[in-house]
């Protein structure tokens, strides 16, 4: 394991923030930050905002200009060494003549996974790997999953009482939390590409479920760039009998970016008029006379949507658990007492016979949001 000195740690960490500023708009690509230094001090900063777009050491390198030749790069992914949208990093690394690589992990993108490195060390540049690697991996979490098995990361987000519940007897459930709850709420959703939710929560709840007011990273850091433009979470809709209401704000507001999953069996009156307002209509893959979750995840890696965001009631939470297609929970907790056997709480259905079948979560994170509580582990 190479030493790594504060200085490294310290940009390292600005790397990291430079990624983050892309949340939610560069998939199905990783975020990546990169800093360049000289004699202790930044001379060239990027972040790769978007598909398409150039890649973060390239901004970096165009920013330090001739400076970088002897220079350092902390970048949080292993440079790319193939051809795609724009040509491979580690050839502008080697032109730049940089003297050393410090970077967080190795891309598990098999078009890359360590050829980057081996060029890069090929061509006399020092390299060091492992550098806040726990964070790097945090951070592209979804990217790892979808490039390693071509499905998306699933995560799980409900919010309830300190004695678990997710609204009183009678359905009342805005707000449980507070408002830095609410804040990070919609950053998830900023990152997500997709929303799921089921017809419980509509028929609730009617929620927009669009990213408002996220707390935002931007100007954080002195970059040189324009915010590059955020697209709103595709919604898709369980709804196996089509009871979707055409007066729900998912179908009146941007009904292009919603899709409701029906069985096959799903009133054809109904569906017909969903279709007539604009909202996309899927048949589902039903087993057990529910629709199979695994199946429409699947559809969403083909399309190459890297993270999916479950925001459903309890029925659609323990149906999620169940079939096993989650692959993090994130339960925001809040200071209140709800009381009532009649409250609805976070996960329904039958529940296990026995603690022993209960599920484990591991890795779990706990922080705190004000007032609130937010418990983050992985199936």
């Amino acid at each position: 394991m190479p030493h790594f000195t504060d200085d490294d740690r310290r940009f390292m960490q600005e790397a990291v923030h430079l990624a983050r500023l892309a949340w939610g708009r560069t998939s199905p690509d990783p975020l990546v930050g990169a800093v360049i230094v000289k004699n202790g001090k930044i001379v060239g900063r990027g972040y790769h905002a978007e598909q398409g777009t150039p890649h973060a050491e390239d901004f970096a390198l165009k920013e330090a200009g001739k400076r970088a030749k002897g220079a350092t790069l902390y970048v949080n992914l292993e440079p790319c060494s193939h051809y795609g949208n724009n040509p491979p990093c580690v050839l502008a690394l080697r032109n730049a003549r940089l003297k050393r690589i410090v970077a967080a992990m190795r891309d598990p993108n098999p078009l890359v996974a360590g050829k980057g490195f081996a060029f890069l060390r090929k061509a006399g540049i020092r390299v060091d790997v492992g550098l806040m690697g726990e964070e790097a991996r945090h951070l592209n979490e979804a990217f790892i999953k979808f490039i390693t098995t071509g499905l998306p990361l699933v995560t799980l987000k409900t919010a309830m009482s300190l004695d678990g519940k997710i609204a009183t007897r009678t359905g009342e459930s805005r707000w449980i939390t507070g408002v830095k709850a609410r804040q990070y709420a919609h950053l998830l959703r900023a990152e997500s590409r997709v929303i799921v939710i089921g017809i419980g929560t509509v028929l609730a709840d009617d929620p927009e479920l669009t990213a408002r007011n996220p707390i935002d990273v931007w100007n954080t850091i002195p970059v040189k760039r324009t915010r590059p433009k955020f697209e709103q979470p595709l919604r898709i809709i369980v709804d196996k009998d089509a009871k979707t209401p055409v007066t729900a704000k998912l179908v009146r507001k941007n009904p292009e970016r919603t899709i409701v999953v029906v069985s096959p069996r799903a009133p054809k009156t109904r569906v017909e008029r969903l279709k007539e307002y604009g909202v996309g209509v899927a048949t589902g893959h039903m087993k057990g006379g529910e629709i199979q979750l695994k199946a429409i995840f699947q559809e969403l890696g083909k399309e190459k949507m890297m993270s999916v965001l479950i925001e459903g009631g309890g029925g659609l939470n323990e149906s999620a658990l169940r079939q096993g297609v989650v692959d993090k929970v994130l339960f925001f907790i809040a200071p209140k007492i709800i009381g009532g056997k009649d409250a609805k709480t976070p996960v329904e259905g039958e529940g296990n016979s026995s603690l022993a079948r209960s599920l484990l979560l591991k890795n779990l994170r706990v922080s705190k949001l004000d007032v609130d509580l937010l418990v983050e582990g992985y199936v």
